[in-house]
């Protein structure tokens, strides 16, 4: 099968899980305890935020992206970063990315090859930040030591460990597709430091380069009930000439659940 046909088929697979979550779920929708509602029914998606016992806000739930100025809430304040974009990360960054010579040459390559070796396309585990712009659902479980963070796509998990704990130091741990991430909350945000990651990332589909190098801080924050934004900094020498900062936001799906994506079932090419 050629490159061409090979990311068809990724993008097929992506947008049948994205239009099932809406068309036909796995569970049947049924109401969903402890959701503030309407005089008339519906999720108040502007009540407060909910809180664990402890006093933090849950973050807990299912949530999609979804950009401002497309029913995905009020417009952004003016000086909220920029968002991110699936196709390309850096798409609304005045002056593009910050690419130092050899991130110049990793994307370059990348466009002109048609982004062929993007993990997606192969049923490898996205990066974090194309997860977090990715069309479909991510479902959240919150305890106070650890947050798990299950990606409908691609069935990825994503472990933030909140117990105190620090990244293992860079001799003693394995590179990991996710990295190692662990979380402290600085009032109402949750600051999650990510280290450890695997070399030759991609941060969206065009190739935008990540490497072992890198450091990405997400600053989670649950606005209301149904609204969280997401602010991503992306330190990495190697490819980037200074840190650099978007934002994603996501909405819940209140009384939903995420279906069933296995990537690579009845899968049949290989990589040529």
């Amino acid at each position: 099968m050629d490159v061409k046909a090979r990311l068809t088929v990724a993008a097929v697979a992506v947008t049948v899980a994205v239009l099932s979550s809406s068309l036909t779920a796995q569970w049947p929708k049924q109401a969903e305890p402890g959701v503030p509602r309407t005089a008339a029914g519906e999720p108040d998606l502007n009540a407060p935020a909910p809180r664990t016992a402890d006093g933090k806000p849950d973050l807990s739930g299912v949530w999609e992206g979804v950009n401002p100025g497309r029913g995905g809430g009020p417009p952004e304040p003016a000086d909220a970063p920029p968002l991110a974009g699936f196709r390309d990360a850096g798409q609304n960054i005045k002056g593009g990315l910050p690419l130092t010579p050899l991130g110049q040459e990793i994307l370059k390559k990348r466009v002109a090859d048609n982004s062929k070796d993007n993990p997606e396309a192969w049923c490898l585990p996205m990066g974090i930040l194309q997860f977090h712009t990715q069309g479909a659902p991510r479902k959240l479980v919150q305890t106070p030591r650890l947050l798990v963070i299950l990606y409908e796509a691609s069935s990825g998990i994503r472990q933030v460990f909140l117990d105190g704990r620090k990244p293992p130091a860079s001799v003693d741990a394995q590179p990991w597709f996710y990295g190692y991430s662990v979380g402290r909350w600085e009032g109402d945000t949750l600051v999650v430091e990510t280290t450890g990651l695997r070399d030759e990332g991609w941060l969206d589909i065009i190739g935008s380069p990540l490497t072992d190098a890198a450091t990405i801080t997400e600053r989670i924050r649950r606005v209301s009930y149904g609204r969280m934004t997401i602010d991503l900094t992306i330190i990495d020498p190697k490819v980037y000439s200074r840190p650099w900062t978007v934002r994603v936001n996501q909405r819940i799906m209140p009384d939903q659940e995420l279906i069933e994506f296995i990537c690579e079932e009845n899968q049949r090419f290989g990589k040529q």
